[in-house]
């Protein structure tokens, strides 16, 4: 059943109860003396996620200008704690060492997003040859290992002196972007092959010029409405200047928060604020890329901002489509929301993760089977999934985090089941590789397959590192604890 249809069911009828709702299980497992694992395709893509604000620090290093997020952080009660990303993990000097925890993890790929302060730090002009020194070095660190690098071109910390400028709100941003595009590709494009144009444009887009509690720190909905046309036209400019520059062989593609909103309670009431808040968050950016068309729901809102040509600018082709997945969204009326919604509670009974998200395993089954019947089932990579727990480290050192192991176990599970339906799914990303700087949450929540001691920055790998490495060698998730 489609998404959509289902909705509209589950409006009518209260059924939006369980978390096994929307799929039936088609094979089950047979009970035998070993263990069962659903297996997965032999050249699937295992790995871990990260971004370069979260985990580089040594931001005044070689040359890099400030970022929003530089700005942000530093500004009174804008961060929990009043934390930084200053030092971070300390990626940017320490790098060698987690490299090296990937590769004994057996990770085949790793995605990381290039900072574009670093390499630009007043976001125009030539390039920073310093600040891609850096990434150079990692391509070649990763490649040393078997690692894959997974660059994304753009994860949140722009330039300050592009903010200064406008930023995601001034249309000319989108050729600022191609331009760096253009520049970290013909430096480090001879060894990294696939490339990620933007990470999660729409919620870049919400938090930071809609609500105001991510950097930039704008709000308003006009300010979301640039912000996410901007992004969607140097998206599909990028993608077509470097498809026209000859690619190298290059998989080209672009990163997109998708999760399943559903009216609270699957009433009437709410399901046409569950309909809004889907195009705010996915279609958005979703549909414009794969049909070249804004939500029926939000065309108002763009229409000042379109201009001749923009649509087909923005629906390029892609090699593959990234999507990252934490839980399904239960919305309901809420006249104080941004577009008039606002967050109800999920299914009585519902886990949730130390953040309050609702644990929903199947919602990511459910937006790839989405994807393959609605969106002409492009190759997909799940680029991020994870979740955080409060972590008490043991006597020993080490972190035993079951909570974790069992939600990407079950994630990866239904994973396997759309797999199953069909959907071209051919890698997982877990978020995060390492505890890190979460934006205006600062270090207290916790995503990390390796923690990172705050005081000294040492790594140790965790319950779930370990768990994931015997996913990774098996190439398979185990059906039962």
């Amino acid at each position: 059943m489609r998404r959509r249809s289902f909705l509209k069911a589950a409006a009518a009828t209260g059924l939006a109860a369980s978390a096994g709702a929307f799929l039936t299980t088609r094979r089950a497992a047979v009970a035998q003396p070993s263990e069962v694992l659903a297996a997965f395709p032999d050249r699937f893509v295992w790995g871990a996620s990260t971004s370069s604000y979260q985990i580089e620090g040594a931001v005044t290093a070689g040359g890099r200008g400030p970022s929003v997020w530089d700005t942000f952080s530093h500004s009174f009660g804008k961060v929990a704690n009043g934390d930084t990303g200053d030092v971070a993990c300390d990626h940017y000097n320490r790098y060698a060492e987690d490299v090296d925890l990937m590769a004994k993890a057996g990770m085949n790929a790793y995605r990381f997003s290039v900072a574009w302060p670093r390499v630009q730090p007043t976001g125009t002009g030539p390039a920073n040859a310093e600040g891609l020194d850096f990434y150079d070095r990692l391509t070649d660190a990763l490649l040393a290992k078997g690692i894959a690098p997974w660059p994304c071109l753009y994860h949140w910390d722009l330039p300050q002196a592009l903010q200064d400028r406008g930023g995601w709100t001034n249309r000319d941003i989108a050729g600022w972007f191609t331009d760096y595009a253009q520049l970290v590709t013909a430096r480090i494009g001879d060894r990294a092959k696939h490339w990620s144009m933007l990470n999660e444009p729409s919620v870049h887009a919400i938090f930071g010029h809609g609500l105001g509690g991510h950097a930039p720190g704008m709000t308003g909905k006009d300010n979301y409405f640039k912000a996410v046309h901007h992004q969607n036209l140097a998206q599909g400019m990028a993608l077509k200047a470097l498809r026209a520059a000859g690619g190298k062989g290059w998989q080209l593609g672009t990163v997109l928060s998708l999760q399943p909103v559903w009216p609270v309670g699957g009433l009437d009431a709410n399901y046409a604020a569950s309909l809004m808040w889907d195009a705010v968050w996915n279609r958005a950016c979703l549909d414009p890329l794969l049909r070249g068309e804004y939500p029926e729901l939000l065309r108002d809102g763009f229409a000042p901002l379109v201009k001749a040509g923009d649509l087909e600018a923005i629906r390029q082709p892609i090699d593959f489509l990234g999507i990252n997945y934490y839980s399904r969204m239960h919305q309901q009326p809420d006249p104080a929301g941004l577009f008039g919604t606002g967050y109800g509670s999920p299914p009585e009974g519902t886990p949730t993760t130390g953040m309050g998200w609702p644990v929903e395993p199947d919602g990511i089954a459910e937006i790839l089977i989405e994807l393959k019947q609605e969106y002409g089932n492009p190759p997909v990579y799940v680029m991020e999934n994870g979740a955080a727990y409060p972590e008490q480290t043991g006597p020993k050192g080490f972190v035993q985090d079951n909570d974790r192991i069992s939600y990407l176990r079950r994630h990866m599970l239904a994973g396997h089941q759309a797999l199953e339906e069909g959907v071209d799914l051919r890698g997982w990303f877990v978020w995060s590789l390492l505890d890190n700087f979460e934006w205006a949450e600062g270090y207290q929540r916790r995503f990390g397959l390796i923690e990172v001691d705050r005081q000294t920055l040492e790594r140790r790998p965790k319950a779930s590192y370990r768990w994931y490495a015997d996913v990774i060698r098996k190439k398979g998730v185990p059906t039962s604890v």
